[in-house]
């Protein structure tokens, strides 16, 4: 098959043969028909990810295509499926899956980081059963593929994880991919929300997702023009970009009792958390990391409703052999962007 791989860590991207994957027993082979650009990507690559112990390797986790082998375990699907997947692969069987958390499995696999991902013709997926998501017909793979990462992580720090409820203030801090998801679902859920970048850009694209406020965090203190704009401070705030600066500002923007959510994932290093402001004005720190596949039906009713546009953050389509280049260059263009190999 077709794949982008590296052989160091921040080294070169380049499109070469390698071999196709084989399903294991309980797993798939899927036929990658379009596959996202997204910023856990570039941290792969650059090493951030401790997962990632084998070179060379293949990145890629948002994707959608069709089941193209099946393991003699799988019970559930057969060739020919039109599928997605959550980036979090759960086994099903441990203590988390029991309770219904695949999303923090405790023996999880993740294309692109566990073992090679969907920058290729063919991704091997295990524990099918558990993970598989079928797609409507009407949805494209393109569509489909922004699902597994940005817009389902999006979807559920907004409404299970930050408990947003309409008219609330909701700031998004980084109107990347994630981003875009998260204003465009806060708007949907009735909030009133505040989108905060450094790009003009992207603070455009923000206002076309549903953001009614903007915070150019160029201009100065992010966090005091968002309590200034909110008279108090959000009641939610989603770091989406994850750095220092996005986490503290974050917090920062609270009003009393607010709720934090971290999704953007954050590079070794010290982050400076203000603990003296979360402990005086009683915050909440929270965590989201993807959603399970069985949450996936009441999303995809919101989009097949027209309430949720995840096509509509789509704003590149590139071929597998322009994947490196554009994952080096991660963050040059605003919103999502699909490989379609």
């Amino acid at each position: 098959m077709r794949a982008v791989a590296f052989d160091i860590f921040g080294g070169e991207l380049d499109l070469r043969e390698l071999p196709d994957p084989a399903p294991s027993p309980h797993g798939v082979v899927i036929k990658v028909e379009a596959t996202g650009l997204c910023r856990s990507d570039w941290h792969g690559w650059q090493g951030h990810d401790p997962d990632i112990k084998v070179l060379p390797h293949v990145p890629g986790h948002e994707l959608a295509g069709v089941v193209e082998a099946v393991g003699p375990a799988v019970r559930g699907w057969r060739p020919g499926a039109r599928v997605t997947v959550p980036f979090v692969c759960a086994c099903g069987s441990c203590t988390a899956c029991a309770a219904g958390e695949q999303q923090v499995c405790e023996r999880q696999t993740q294309p692109g980081f566990t073992h090679w991902g969907s920058f290729a013709d063919y991704v091997a997926i295990e524990h099918a059963d558990v993970n598989l998501v079928a797609l409507p017909e009407e949805m494209s793979y393109a569509t489909a593929a922004a699902l597994g990462c940005r817009f389902a992580t999006a979807f559920r720090a907004v409404t299970q994880v930050g408990e947003v409820r309409p008219g609330e203030w909701v700031a998004v801090h980084g109107c990347g991919g994630v981003g875009l998801s998260a204003v465009m679902i806060a708007s949907a859920a009735g909030a009133r929300v505040v989108a905060v970048d450094i790009s003009s850009d992207a603070l455009h694209l923000a206002e076309r997702a549903g953001a009614t406020h903007f915070v150019n965090g160029s201009a100065g203190d992010a966090a005091a023009q968002v309590r200034e704009l909110t008279r108090g401070g959000a009641h939610v705030s989603i770091d989406a970009l994850g750095s220092a600066q996005t986490c503290a500002a974050s917090v920062e923007s609270l009003r009393r009792l607010g709720r934090h959510v971290q999704v953007g994932l954050l590079p070794g290093g010290p982050t400076p958390i203000p603990m003296g402001r979360v402990i005086g004005q009683e915050l909440r720190l929270l965590g989201s990391h993807g959603m399970a596949a069985h949450a996936y039906p009441g999303m995809l009713e919101l989009i097949r409703a027209g309430i949720l546009h995840p096509d509509q953050l789509v704003t590149r389509t590139i071929g597998l052999p322009d994947a490196g280049k554009a994952l080096a260059s991660m963050g040059s263009v605003p919103g999502v962007t699909m490989i379609v190999p």
